[in-house]
């Protein structure tokens, strides 16, 4: 392994950046549906072994100097997110005719810009690389910091950051309680790169000593968890989750907007097997039509609610702005109660660019490109979470659709409600990874807020996944019906988003310490 190390290093041209792509893209294999994060174990240390051979021109400016280590990692970055993404450009293929032309830009273009930050960590930890232990503290706290920056630059897209990989089941997902996913990025990179010391550099026996103990506590942490706490009490509440599996080309047809309303109906009205459901749940868009401008709609769900019941349902909600001006369209969640009622809405704050709205929209309209999912004009985003609070007084924290990769907009009033809620509609992408991996973040979500989590997917996967990251029930992708599930109660209140965001950047100022005293340590050694 030692001559292989040494091979790798030696690389150049592109054989150098081939054996980097093919790194980032077998370290794909740890994110779901796959789940085998050991994967990242290899390809992390291939990572380590190629930035070691990154010695760009000794005469260059100190950013010249790193160009190679930024080549590396852009390189891997770009095979990880290739990988990981290229189902995004399933939803081109919902309106082939109008949308097909960008499917370059969705499977090559989105990652290749991605991969960019994966470039910047390989670069920054260049600076402080040694031959020992601080190249992989430098490596962790570099990817750490980019994947921090990842999660809002340009409006941020935080999906499949590295510390997901560390988590495949809940076993292993209770560090996030107190770490969150930034500071388990931080920490994953430590570890999974740890292997290179085997072969290469000094620091060998603290190296691996220190990422062995960081796997056991992670291990020991979550058993503890799982099987030593006492699990929340349930809330007495029952949730039914409706998944009727509406293949997206009939939602976005005119003809068939009534039939899927009548479906979303019948499940609703199904009888219970147990205790009859309190509140229902629909998915993201389930309702075809402007709710309002549909009284006889309301009527329908009166119809097939109890009195003491209530929907939560997605729906798209209109909202005159006043003479001349056009109407704004928010995508929301509507409360109805059994007399038909709505009690109140929800919108969703975070947008996606292109999807609900288009980014330089002048000037993407001047070349007839609209955004994929949006109404005339673009959806309009609300400023702030709305908690949706019930007659009942049980309160939920709404999260529509890729809000739930988002976990540094979980703002303070979530730790006081009842239940995470996501609704979303991942029918747009088919049957491929991307719904698995889009259930496995908000599953986190769950153990990192200490709150339950009811999801609601109109093709897959719904469940109620409890406060420590365990699905209680669920149904499949692509398996139409729904399920009746108790709603888990909320584990205790600690800690904070606060002391999350402590740990994650105490992790990065002590992880570059240590880098940086390797680092001088290194040069005086050399000299």
């Amino acid at each position: 392994m030692k001559r292989l190390s040494g091979r790798v290093m030696l690389l150049s041209g592109w054989t150098r950046a081939l054996v980097a792509f093919l790194a980032g893209l077998f370290g794909v294999l740890a994110l779901p549906p796959f789940g085998f994060f050991a994967a990242l174990f290899v390809s992390f240390t291939v990572l380590v072994w190629l930035i070691d051979g990154a010695s760009g021109d000794p005469d260059a400016g100190v950013l010249r100097r790193q160009a190679p280590a930024f080549r590396v990692g852009w390189c891997f970055g770009f095979g990880y997110f290739l990988g990981g993404l290229w189902w995004l450009g399933n939803a081109l293929l919902v309106e082939a005719d109008e949308y097909a032309w960008a499917l370059p830009l969705a499977i090559l273009g989105l990652p290749a810009f991605l991969a960019l930050f994966y470039g910047l960590a390989t670069a920054l930890a260049r600076l402080f690389w040694s031959d020992g232990v601080g190249r992989i503290l430098a490596l962790a706290a570099a990817f750490g910091l980019v994947e921090w920056l990842r999660s809002w630059l340009f409006t941020g897209f935080p999906w499949n950051a590295v510390g997901y990989g560390a988590m495949p089941v809940p076993l292993m997902m209770q560090p996030a309680r107190f770490l969150g996913i930034a500071g388990m990025n931080v920490l994953a990179v430590f570890v999974f790169a740890a292997p290179a010391l085997v072969w290469t550099g000094r620091g060998k026996r603290l190296g691996l000593s220190l990422a062995g103990l960081l796997l056991a506590l992670q291990a020991g942490y979550g058993l503890y968890v799982l099987h030593v706490l006492p699990d929340p009490a349930d809330s007495g509440v029952t949730v039914r989750l409706v998944q009727p599996v509406i293949d997206q080309s009939a939602k976005l047809d005119d003809a068939q907007r009534a039939a899927v309303f009548e479906k979303h109906l019948a499940l609703t009205s199904a009888a219970a097997s147990g205790k009859r459901p309190d509140i229902v749940v629909w998915p993201e868009t389930s309702i075809p039509f402007i709710l309002t401008d549909n009284p006889d709609a309301l009527a329908r769900i009166a119809e097939v609610l109890e009195d003491d019941q209530v929907l939560l349902a997605g729906a798209v909600r209109v909202e005159e702005a006043g003479a001349g001006k056009p109407p704004r369209y928010y995508n929301s969640i509507y409360a109805i109660d059994g007399r038909g009622q709505i009690l109140g809405a929800a919108d969703k704050v975070h947008l996606v660019p292109f999807g609900e709205y288009m980014p330089f929209e002048g000037l993407f309209m001047s070349w007839g490109v609209d955004a994929v999912a949006a109404m005339p004009g673009g959806f309009s985003g609300a400023r702030l979470h709305q908690v949706l609070t019930l007659p009942s007084q049980r309160s939920f924290y709404p999260l529509i659709c890729y809000e739930a990769i988002f976990p540094g907009e979980i703002d303070a009033a979530a730790f006081g409600t009842d239940a995470l809620l996501n609704i979303t509609n991942d029918a747009w992408f088919g049957n491929t990874p991307g719904p698995y991996q889009h259930f496995h973040q908000a599953q986190l979500r769950a153990v990192e807020t200490g709150l339950p989590l009811v999801r609601a997917a109109n093709s897959g996967i719904s469940a109620v996944v409890d406060s420590k990251g365990r699905t209680i029930l669920g149904l499949a992708y692509d398996k139409d019906g729904f399920i009746d599930a108790a709603l888990p109660g909320t584990s205790p209140a600690f800690p904070d988003k606060l002391s999350q965001n402590l740990w994650f950047w105490g992790l990065v100022a002590i992880f570059f310490t240590g880098a940086a005293i390797s680092r001088i340590g290194f040069i005086r050694w050399a000299n």
